[in-house]
């Protein structure tokens, strides 16, 4: 069994989603929530997981992932959560972004999302997953979460990531490039 460090509803749908046949069990919910403060996506991913090992004595999945914006030197980055203050909805945070992004021409940005698998042991592997793409002016579609309103991958027709079904975002997404490897990282330790 291996425990997820997220209690982000739409983050364990889609990791569920993306190890078919991973037995993953919920965050605990007596483990203290871990303070995000690391200057890097892979830094508070392992952290996240590290305490979900450590607490459990089991192995621990973790991600950590958010949006880089060219125009803004990478920000919002590892604060993609928290963008316009700390307990800031999605909304908030995509309006804040649309705002500083207002007359800007250079739309380009990527979704970083890096996941970690901890063991007790506290050995890990991390495996990074990126899309690059470009942000609309305006919020379009009604799936998604966070800033997949605005964010249009290149790969892909011309639709927002809210736009898509999870089937087709996991196409293209940062967290299903992530995930795959570190899915492809357990298929192949358990056929050892």
């Amino acid at each position: 069994m291996i425990f997820l460090a997220t209690s982000n509803a739409h983050k364990v749908e889609e990791i569920k989603r993306l190890l078919p046949g991973i037995e993953l069990a919920p965050r605990p919910s007596w483990v203290p929530e871990v303070v995000e403060d690391g200057d890097s996506f892979e830094e508070n991913s392992i952290k996240k997981a590290r305490a979900i090992s450590l607490a459990t004595s089991q192995p621990a999945i973790s991600d950590d992932s958010g949006l880089e914006v060219d125009a803004l030197d990478g920000s919002p980055g590892v604060k993609s959560a928290r963008y316009a203050g700390e307990n800031a909805s999605d909304e908030g945070n995509v309006w804040k972004l649309l705002g500083e992004l207002e007359g800007v021409s250079n739309r380009s940005a990527r979704f970083v999302c890096v996941a970690t698998y901890f063991m007790p042991d506290q050995s890990f592997r991390t495996f990074r997953g990126d899309v690059e793409g470009w942000l609309l002016d305006h919020v379009t579609g009604n799936g998604g979460f966070g800033y997949d309103p605005i964010f249009v991958p290149f790969e892909g027709d011309g639709r927002s990531f809210a736009e898509m079904s999870m089937d087709e975002k996991a196409q293209y997404s940062h967290r299903s490039r992530a995930f795959e490897g570190l899915r492809n990282y357990l298929d192949a330790t358990r056929e050892v």
